[in-house]
């Protein structure tokens, strides 16, 4: 009998055991199956969360948009064909100091600015403050600018009745740009530096042509040095072989401010490389060329080998106002708040 008893509870222990598992594991997966649950609304909430935000920015971007298009019209649609994230951008410094052509000069060569991609200006002001006139116009013109000041010493100012050359121009000016590039951009930028002056002549070509630039690029310009053209008269295989010049051949450089480009990495390898008011006339290019440690046959050739015209040193007219200036003395300007 007792035999009987013993088997027939070892079943039943057995039964009891199995149960007991089976509840575990049923708990288990009821557990883990919170858990997943959890997991999954907090995916959800956090999905949920980023798309709201996102949903935000977007609206406060729409919101910027039209904002920034009612004040100035033409900026998106500026941007929009502009900026071009595969194009390096090409950092252009322009002296310019007060006379009555500055506005016209300014005027024209931003109409030509507009039309380039990628492109950061940055405007110089041989004065002791930012004048008016210039905010206003650059405020305006559509382009993205830095606008800073540098006040020439009076050492080294031109009269009005010196010629040209007599005295480097635009030398306070363009280390002002030059220090403001090494200051606030990274040393690893990509991009082009170009030296570009107020009253001369360019094509939309001479841009894209210098954006290339891997190390420092050269073109011929027009109507320079008393030739017809100045600068690299003979290329081959992207190289400067001869250069073309009356004046001094022995230069280092015998090249035009506009004739030039170089790449920005070489701003920040020599950080000592800069205008001089000290140099003899006629080497203020050769000795900012030099100090990047640059020699001619550094010089990649540009403009279709050298054998185009791309700019041209033009200047305007200084008209005569002699009518106006003597009103002014007298104190009878035609309208004083006419800005011309």
């Amino acid at each position: 009998m007792s035999y009987y008893r013993v088997f027939a509870v070892k079943p039943m222990r057995l039964l009891l055991i199995i149960n007991a598992v089976v509840f575990m594991v049923w708990i288990f997966i009821l557990f883990t199956n919170f858990n997943n649950s959890e997991d999954k609304i907090s995916y959800i909430e956090e999905y949920e969360q980023k798309t709201f935000a996102l949903a935000q920015s977007e609206r406060r971007i729409i919101k910027l948009k039209q904002s920034l298009k009612n004040r100035y019209p033409n900026a998106i649609d500026y941007i929009d064909a502009h900026v071009k994230r595969d194009l390096p951008t090409i950092y252009a410094i322009t002296p310019t100091y007060a006379r009555w052509t500055q506005k016209a000069d300014l005027t024209r060569l931003a109409q030509t600015l507009l039309h380039v991609p990628n492109f950061r200006w940055i405007v110089v002001e041989d004065s002791d403050t930012k004048t008016p006139l210039v905010t206003r116009f650059l405020k305006f013109s559509g382009l993205q600018y830095t606008h800073l000041n540098a006040k020439t010493d009076t050492n080294f100012k031109l009269k009005s009745t010196d010629p040209n050359w007599l005295l480097p121009r635009g030398v306070s000016q363009r280390n002002e740009g030059l220090r403001w590039i090494r200051e606030n951009l990274p040393a690893n930028t990509g991009g082009v530096l170009y030296f570009l002056d107020d009253d001369n002549t360019y094509t939309l070509q001479i841009f894209e042509e210098m954006r290339s630039t891997k190390v420092a690029s050269a073109w011929p310009v027009g109507l320079s040095g008393g030739l017809k053209f100045e600068g690299p008269g003979k290329c081959e295989n992207g190289k400067v072989l001869e250069w073309y010049t009356a004046w001094k051949p022995e230069r280092p450089f015998p090249i035009d401010m506009a004739g030039f480009a170089v790449h920005l990495k070489l701003l920040f390898q020599h950080p000592e490389a800069q205008y001089s008011n000290s140099v003899p006339r006629g080497y203020l290019e050769s000795h900012f060329l030099t100090g990047l440690k640059l020699q001619r046959q550094d010089m990649e050739a540009k403009a279709n080998e050298c054998s185009e015209v791309l700019v041209w040193h033009t200047r305007t007219e200084k008209p005569k106002m002699k009518h106006e200036e003597a009103l002014i003395k007298q104190g009878k300007s035609s309208n004083s708040k006419m800005e011309v």
